[in-house]
């Protein structure tokens, strides 16, 4: 069996702190050079995925924004990607402005990942947001709202308090015409609605992933709302003990929490169990012979 072991970051292989312990980086990498397939699915960019990774040495594709995007880890080449067409993202743009909103628009202008955003008095999470990537160059505050569509766009992401959202999330869940994930954001108060082209999910990353590098099966772990999907179509999946309720009741098995290093042990642990019964397999071909 050819097993690819996907995992959410941020709450799941990710402490509180959003980082990697030494022993998850020390357990996954072992089990990368043995062989084993080992990668993750997150809502974050590659840029913001690679400050809370250092130190993991991954060969498998991962999966970004959601599922919008899998790429190679080393070289960052585009190895799948779902896109607005230029009429979805003025007909959201559109929206938005309807119900008052502001938001982040993120897109590819020249080859460069942008994120562009209408220079005004921010909500208190997207605030939090914004300037705890005080430095992050992608960026751009620009003066005018019709000037956000721009470049090839793949993803909007509006932070703000539930009442704000709801209308909207309803608008868009009747329109079936995308895919969308609204949740309140870990730890804190504020509620995110974020919007990707229609067949954009990490369930839909994940099974192009499975079906371009021949896996038999992909096992894959978390803790949220945007793991659903995921978990539906994968081959096994498993809730950290942390997770929401709606994931434990999809979930085969709920394991430790994220600050008990759970998804690397249990890779770890299943790993050697294979090993152990394809040596008994062996064994019984053997002595049939």
């Amino acid at each position: 069996m050819k097993t690819l072991y996907l995992s959410d970051l941020d709450g799941t292989l990710l402490n509180d702190d959003s980082k990697l312990s030494e022993k998850t980086i020390r357990i996954i990498n072992s089990l990368v050079e043995q062989g084993e397939h080992i990668s993750f699915a997150t809502a974050r960019s590659m840029l913001s995925a690679q400050s809370v990774i250092q130190g993991l040495k991954l060969r498998d594709g991962v999966i970004v924004y959601n599922g919008v995007y899998i790429l190679e880890p080393s070289s960052k080449k585009v190895l799948h990607e779902r896109l607005f067409s230029k009429e979805e993202a003025q007909k959201l743009l559109e929206l938005f402005t309807q119900y008052g909103l502001h938001l982040f628009v993120y897109t590819y202008i020249d080859g460069v990942e942008k994120v562009l955003y209408e220079k005004h008095e921010f909500h208190e999470g997207a605030a939090h947001y914004r300037y705890s990537r005080k430095n992050d160059p992608r960026f751009i505050e620009l003066d005018n709202r019709k000037d956000l569509l721009q470049g090839d766009i793949f993803y909007f992401t509006i932070i703000d308090d539930k009442e704000n959202l709801d209308d909207v999330y309803e608008v868009l869940e009747n329109t079936c015409s995308f895919m969308i994930v609204y949740q309140q954001e870990r730890n804190r108060e504020e509620y995110w609605l974020e919007v990707m082209p229609k067949k954009a999910s990490k369930a839909d990353a994940m099974l192009r992933l499975k079906e371009k590098e021949g896996f038999d099966e992909v096992i894959c772990f978390g803790d949220a709302a945007n793991d659903i999907e995921m978990f539906k179509a994968s081959d096994a999946c498993y809730a950290v003990s942390n997770a929401i309720d709606e994931i434990k009741a999809l979930a085969d098995g709920v394991i430790g929490s994220n600050n008990e290093d759970a998804v690397a042990l249990w890779i770890q642990e299943d790993v050697n169990r294979r090993k152990k019964r394809e040596a008994a397999s062996s064994c019984m071909k053997k002595e049939k012979i």
